[in-house]
């Protein structure tokens, strides 16, 4: 634990390079040393990409952004763009990723979009809220997965929409004994998902990076159907409310409630997953899993300078097969950080936590901008 903190602080202090990671930048004077200015409205930017978690260790790469200044939000100033980014880690997991947000009628209609491919040696403890730290097995997956949103804005802060979803997941290895060789469990042998989801969508933070006053509530009603060639039909429902208030004009009180509801036959993969860099930090991502899950979480945020925030965070939450068997057993996690704006003005931090569950389970984690 003390290596991994040694190592995520002198990657927050002597490292810029994370600003760039799959952030949406709006001040493009930052990146002019790695700019190509290919026509007068289209301009590439180059990105190196350096980042930290319990879930990939090291992880490394470079990609491209592509902004489009004649495609333009004009509710917050945000330039059509796509950004195309492929990563290695030191788990030799391989990471292509391909993201375009553009922008329709000055904002009105948003085309939102995610192209992923994956190889990603990964851990397993297996599937409820009651799996032991014993219980692990490593696998590995290739996964080819397509998203793509088109959201009609109510302006000045709602939203919604349609997204067709499309995954494709092939198991590469499993361990002899464990439970995924096993073939009982569903999405051993992999699956092919496929389907709709309706969103419905209200933002009204003052900025996506580190906001200090404002609401943000997503809601997501989606399935994956036999019909449209799935593997697997089943019904998920996602509940995302976020809330920030201004305590003094120097800090912040954030909440969020995030609950995750799936319905039908799901395979693993699709399954909810507690923990990660952004709901119960020191928890592995999927460390827990199942059909249902709930995670609450609350930060304080104290600005020590302009540039400059300390956090201190808490939160709760609990995976489940059926809701009412939620706040049998919760896991409670807690932890801390600092974040840092390396760009007087542009709003994008680099964030370093330490978070801590339970069972002696722990992470550092190492991004751009707040977890929620």
């Amino acid at each position: 634990m003390k290596n991994g903190l040694n190592i995520g602080f002198w990657l927050g202090c002597c490292l810029l390079l994370p600003l760039l990671m799959k952030g949406q930048a709006e001040d493009l004077s930052i990146y002019r040393t790695d700019t190509i200015q290919l026509r007068k409205n289209i301009e590439l930017i180059g990105i190196p990409l350096v980042f930290y978690s319990p879930e990939t260790q090291f992880g490394f790469g470079a990609g491209g952004q592509l902004f489009f200044h004649n495609q333009q939000n004009i509710y917050n100033s945000r330039l059509s763009n796509v950004l195309a980014t492929v990563m290695y880690t030191t788990k030799k997991q391989l990471m292509v990723d391909v993201m375009p947000k553009i922008y329709f009628l000055d904002g009105e209609i948003f085309l939102d979009g995610l192209f992923k491919y994956r190889i990603f040696p990964n851990s397993f403890w297996g599937i409820g809220n009651e799996t032991k730290i014993n219980d692990l097995e490593v696998y590995n997956m290739k996964t080819n997965s397509l998203q793509v949103a088109l959201l009609f804005r109510i302006p000045p802060s709602l939203s919604f929409g349609v997204e067709y979803m499309w995954e494709d997941d092939v198991m590469l290895e499993t361990e002899s004994e464990g439970m995924l060789a096993q073939d009982s469990l569903n999405g051993s042998d992999g699956a092919k998902l496929t389907g709709l989801s309706f969103i419905f969508h209200l933002d009204s933070r003052t900025n996506d990076y580190s906001p200090k006053r404002g609401t943000y509530f997503r809601l997501k009603a989606g399935f994956s159907s036999h019909v449209m060639g799935a593997s697997d039909s089943y019904n998920k429902y996602i509940f995302d409310f976020r809330k920030y208030f201004p305590v003094t004009y120097n800090s912040v009180l954030a909440g969020q409630f995030y609950f995750e509801n799936t319905f039908g036959d799901i395979p693993f993969q699709a399954m909810a997953l507690l923990g990660g860099p952004e709901r119960m930090r020191g928890y592995y991502k999927g460390r827990f899993m199942d059909k249902h899950m709930y995670a609450v979480q609350a930060e304080y945020r104290y600005w020590m300078s302009m540039r400059m925030i300390v956090a201190a965070f808490a939160a709760m939450g609990e995976v489940s097969n059926v809701p009412s068997s939620f706040f049998s057993d919760p896991k409670f996690s807690f932890g801390g950080g600092i974040r840092y704006q390396p760009l007087r003005n542009t709003p994008t931090y680099l964030r370093l936590d330490v978070g801590f569950g339970q069972d002696r389970q722990s992470g550092v984690y190492f991004g751009v901008n707040e977890a929620f």
